[in-house]
Formats: C-alpha cells, structure tokens, sequence
C-alpha cells in the first residue's frame, strides 16, 4: 500500500512542468477524441466526453503517474458493429460492463500476464504504434484534400518542436508549436484545414445518464462479447504504455491498480455519455517529453480538454491541424525504436521475426491485441525450441549386456518428447532397463505420457524398468498423472 506522502508527491511534486504538459496533451486530445468518435460512428461530443472523464479519474485511481488515458482507436473499432446494430445506448452499457470486468481482473491480479510479454514483442507493439500514428496523420498530408501552404505548417511546426528546446526548455516546444501556428493562421488569414472542421465541439458539461436498454439476458448476449473484447484489449495498450512509461521515467508502478483504475474510469465514463477508452502510447509520451511526470498532468489534461471544448471552443477550432500533425509526427519519430533496425543484424534471428511479426500484424489489421498474441505465440514456440536443442539422452550397458541406464538430461516438455522417444532402443533384448532423471526436470502431462509409454514398451519385451533420481517437483506431476503402474494401463494409452 502506497503511503499517502508518495501519493502527494505523485500529485505535487511536480505541478509547473506537469500542467503546462497537461496543456500540450489536452490540445492533442481534441482532434483525436474527435476522429475516434467518428470511427465508432458516434457523435464527436461521446469521445470528447469520454477522454474528460477517463483522464480525470485515472488521474485519482491508476497505477502510473504521468500515463495519459482517454477514448483511443484500439477500443473505438471494436464497438462500430455495436453501434450500426444497436445504437449509441448499447455502446454506453458495453462501456460500463467493460469497466467491470476490467475491475474485475485486475482484482484477481491478472497485470502479472505482462511478464510473459517479450522484450522483441515489446519493440514490435512500439515500433508498430509509431508507424500507425504517421499513418492516422497521412490524411492531413493528402494533396488532394489540402494545399501547399499545410506542407509549410507542418515543416515549421518540426522546426519549432526540435529547435525551441535549445533556446529554453522551461516552456514545452510542442505548445510552442500550437500556440505560434495558429497566431499565424488567425492573423494572415490562411486557408488552412482546422481542428473545427473535424467536427462541432460540445457547448454543455456532461451530465449523469443512465443507459436506456432492456436490463435481460438477451441484451447482456449482446453487449458482452464487446465489453470482453474492449476490457482486454484496452488493458492490453494500458499496460503495454505503463511498462514503456516505466522504462521512460526510470520508475516502476503498480499493474494490478492500473487494472482496476482503468476498469473504474470506464464504467463512470459509460453513465456520462462517453465512450470506453485506455492507455494512450502517444500522448503518453508526448507528456513524458514535455516534462509531465504526476498525476496532475493526467488530470490537468482532462480537465483542460473539458474547458477548451466547452468555454474556449471557438478559439480551439481554428488551431490548425497542421500544429498538430508536427505534434503527432515528433511523436511517431521519437516512439520508433531506431536502434533496433540496427540490431536486426545482431540479435538472434527468432527475437529478429517476433519483432517484425508483432509489426507486421498490428499495422496490417489496425488491432494490438492480435499482433501482440502472434508475438507471444511466436516468442513461445521460439523459446521452447531453443529449451528442447538443450534436452539429450546418453545410455551405457552393463558388460554382460543385460542392464543398460538411460541418463536424461534437461528439460521434458512436449517440445522434448520426439527426442525422448527416439533415444530408446526398444528391440533390444534387456532384462533390465534404468531411467536415470537426476539431470532432468518433467514438465507437463506430454513428458508424463512419453514417460508411461516408454516404460510400458519395456515390460511389455519382459525388461524390468526401475526410474531413478526424480526430484520432488517431477515426482509429483508424475505421481498425480502418470499410469505405467495401473491396470490397462497401455490400452489406455494407445487410445489417446
């Protein structure tokens, strides 16, 4: 348990630098919370909303000081059949379930499932975001859509955000950005694309809402898949981000907490009209690198998005999106891990494809959750390869030719079985045969089936078979599963 003076430092310890970064990140917020209202097929005013209320309050609750949270991409596309089918109510109440079930799991502690996370999984999932967060900014760059004088915008705003530091760092250089841009554009009167013409800004507070569905089986059928898929895969980003916060900040947090403050954020986020969100890999960063550290960036970033939109939503709409694609792009820049194209020479070919299989997924189906799972699968089936080449069995004979020992050595496991099986001569003829384990370990019900196997092809040639050396560990998964000792025992296993 946190003392409560960590927890004020974690609020105060930090308040110029995380305000003015709270300012940056609400500013980056609008236009984003705006485009994921519209890839969800709901009214601007629901992400708005639902990035208020999610950054306030995992401001209070979360696990990580300085992670910013708020409506994203990776929860918005998971509910645009939901809300075709059903409508905006539906979307609200898979929100709330979401935020329970996320509440849930983190009170069953389920954050330690990122230990199992990769290193080359990890730099695949930022590598990945890099790449979708230019993608999300190409339309803004499209020619099409808009002139030469954006080009020039976007040029100065790069220019302002890398070069402004070396002047001073006691102002945030990507407000720097904003702030000059849109003086510029309001003062030349430049016909530029802007945030207002991503869509109307609300004018009104949100107001408590209850979500009008049927309260039946038939409707939890419904929203439930979604609400699971949501809860996963918001959770998914929101600790992917914190462990890349941690590294950033040289600090570590609390995953279990950060569960169950996401899972609290949503739920009171789907009774204001807003919908379910997560962890926010760009802003996050965006905050890091503008000096944000406590939770009073994360909450003053809310809070000022709120009243940028609400009281100053004239102003806000003639920011130039221009500003904020510099933003995003230093944003996409600095995310990617360059060195690790570098290391794509040295490392380990398995580690190399992990990497470059997570990236390839996620940037090909738009979904984290699927290029992460093919990243730890392939991590997986990597790494138990790389266990099973370390397995190897010797055997030695009596001099009279009777007796021979098996010595195993490693690890059994399913990936081991084939070379356990192979190492055996079955046709020879023995009246006694030794299964030495000292140097060997038994893993799994795959190992104890390869063992109860062996042993019964022996007795079944008239050899007595005597297993030595198990350690308690291995003596106990085989005692409990295996079954070379009981009645029927190879008919049974020949059945399988």
């Amino acid at each position: 348990m946190m003392s409560l003076n960590a927890y004020r430092d974690q609020w105060f310890g930090n308040v110029k630098a995380d305000l003015l970064s709270g300012l940056v990140v609400a500013l980056a917020l609008i236009p984003e919370a705006i485009a994921f209202s519209i890839i969800a097929g709901v009214d601007p005013k629901v992400g708005l909303y639902a990035s208020f209320s999610i950054a306030v309050l995992i401001a209070f609750v979360g696990g990580r000081p300085g992670m910013i949270s708020a409506a994203t991409a990776a929860t918005a596309v998971l509910m645009v059949t939901l809300v075709r089918d059903h409508g905006l109510e539906y979307l609200l109440a898979a929100t709330v379930l979401a935020g329970v079930l996320q509440i849930g799991m983190g009170l069953f502690k389920l954050g330690f499932v990122m230990r199992y996370v990769s290193k080359s999984v990890m730099t695949g999932f930022v590598n990945a975001l890099a790449i979708l967060i230019f993608i999300a900014q190409l339309p803004e760059l499209d020619p099409t859509r808009v002139t030469w004088l954006t080009y020039a915008l976007v040029a100065a705003g790069l220019a302002i955000i890398y070069l402004f530091p070396y002047i001073t760092k006691a102002v945030p250089s990507p407000l720097v950005t904003i702030v000059v841009l849109t003086v510029l554009v309001i003062v030349f009167g430049w016909d530029v694309r802007t945030v207002g013409d991503m869509g109307a800004l609300p004018d009104t507070l949100p107001v408590f809402l209850i979500p009008q569905i049927p309260l039946n089986l038939e409707t939890l059928q419904i929203i439930f898949p979604y609400a699971l898929a949501v809860a996963v895969v918001g959770l998914l980003e929101s600790l992917m981000t914190q462990n890349i916060v941690d590294d950033l900040t040289d600090t570590k947090s609390d995953r279990n907490q950060e569960c169950i403050g996401q899972g609290i954020a949503n739920t009171a986020t789907g009774f204001i009209g807003g919908m379910a969100g997560c962890a926010m890999i760009g802003q996050s960063i965006i905050n890091v690198k503008s000096g944000g550290r406590g939770r009073l960036s994360c909450f003053a970033a809310g809070v000022f998005l709120l009243f940028m939109v609400v009281v100053l939503g004239d102003l806000v709409s003639q920011i130039p999106m221009a500003a904020l694609v510099a933003i995003m792009i230093m944003v996409s820049i600095g995310t990617f891990s360059w060195s690790s194209i570098k290391a794509l020479r040295t490392h380990p070919k398995s580690s190399s494809i992990v990497m470059l299989a997570t990236v390839v997924a996620v940037v090909y189906t738009h979904n984290l959750a699927i290029g992460v799972l093919i990243g730890v699968l392939l991590s997986g089936i990597f790494f138990a390869g790389k266990i099973s080449q370390l397995f190897r069995i010797t055997t030695s004979i009596t001099p009279d030719g009777r007796v021979r020992t098996y010595k195993v050595e490693g690890q059994m496991f399913y990936a081991s079985v084939e070379d356990f099986m192979n190492a055996f001569d079955f046709k020879e003829a023995l009246d006694r045969v030794i299964i030495d384990v000292t140097d060997a370990h038994i893993w799994d019900i795959s190992s104890v089936q390869a063992l109860d196997m062996a042993v019964l092809k022996f007795r079944r040639d008239g050899a007595e078979v005597e297993i030595i050396g198990m350690n308690e560990a291995s003596e106990t998964i085989v005692d409990k599963l295996a079954i070379h000792d009981k009645p029927g025992a190879m008919d049974k296993l020949m059945s399988h």
